[in-house]
């Protein structure tokens, strides 16, 4: 049996919403930093600065995972990698480079969560469109987070969209709730069946977030325990919002102050 998912009562989404606002504002500070020449490690220490100064924490900065804890306040990822690069000094970027910021911060016992992908310079047509596409998809899931519909609806209209784009969706990591904690019930993935999953109530915080490659769908963790790569490198591309269900629709919580 599936657990339970958080409903948010008034107190909480407003919370949220302070939390939300926090991260998305590290989100839309950070970004125009993406540039020719710059280091993922300039990005994180720029990241961690920003994070500070909206009176947040990172949600990311020691995370657990089984024995590991991730060493970054920031997760950053360049080409092929998916999700959860640890920024680096040798990491330079360069013209045609695409790079995924993801931030998660804790405000006042509330997470915020988003990300988006960035290109470096000029792309090829196919990265580009591989943008767009990823981009667009967050757009159509978040538009299926209606009270009444299922987990599985905002599951099927991304893979669906992606997929007649001729991209593929990363089946190892999903979307998920989120509030007290960075990940909590229910799962969201990117793929599935509509009809499917738990119904949406109001008062629902979801992380929608496609993960679409340009190739396979595969993907593989590297020796550091945290990065996911594409198995057969290709580009990768990861856009996310924090998202509230209501009964006049879902409301994206990650706008910037």
């Amino acid at each position: 049996m599936s657990a339970a998912i958080p409903i948010k009562d008034k107190a909480g989404i407003a919370k949220m919403r302070e939390a939300c606002a926090a991260a998305a504002t590290v989100l839309a500070r950070l970004g125009p930093l993406v540039r020719p020449g710059v280091t993922t490690q300039d990005l994180e220490e720029a990241g961690r600065e920003i994070i500070a100064a909206v009176g947040a924490r990172s949600a990311c900065y020691g995370y657990q995972h089984g024995s590991r804890r991730y060493p970054a306040h920031t997760c950053i990822s360049v080409n092929e990698e998916v999700v959860h690069g640890i920024p680096s000094l040798r990491r330079v970027l360069r013209d045609g480079d695409i790079v995924s910021l993801d931030i998660v911060v804790e405000l006042n016992g509330w997470i915020g969560d988003n990300a988006a992908t960035f290109p470096v310079g000029p792309v090829p047509p196919a990265v580009a469109k591989l943008l767009r596409v990823t981009r667009e998809a967050l757009d159509i899931g978040i538009r299926q987070a209606q009270v009444g519909q299922r987990i599985g609806d905002i599951s099927a209209a991304i893979q669906q969209f992606v997929e007649k784009n001729g991209f593929s969706v990363v089946r190892e990591m999903v979307g998920h709730g989120v509030g007290r904690s960075m990940h909590e019930p229910p799962e969201i993935p990117n793929f599935g069946k509509r009809g499917a999953g738990a119904k949406i109530a109001p008062g629902m915080t979801f992380a929608i977030e496609p993960m679409v490659n340009l190739g396979g769908h595969a993907t593989k963790t590297l020796a550091d325990g945290w990065t996911h790569v594409t198995s057969d490198g290709s580009p990768s591309a990861h856009f996310e919002h924090t998202v509230l269900t209501t009964e006049r629709g879902p409301e994206i919580l990650t706008i910037p102050h």
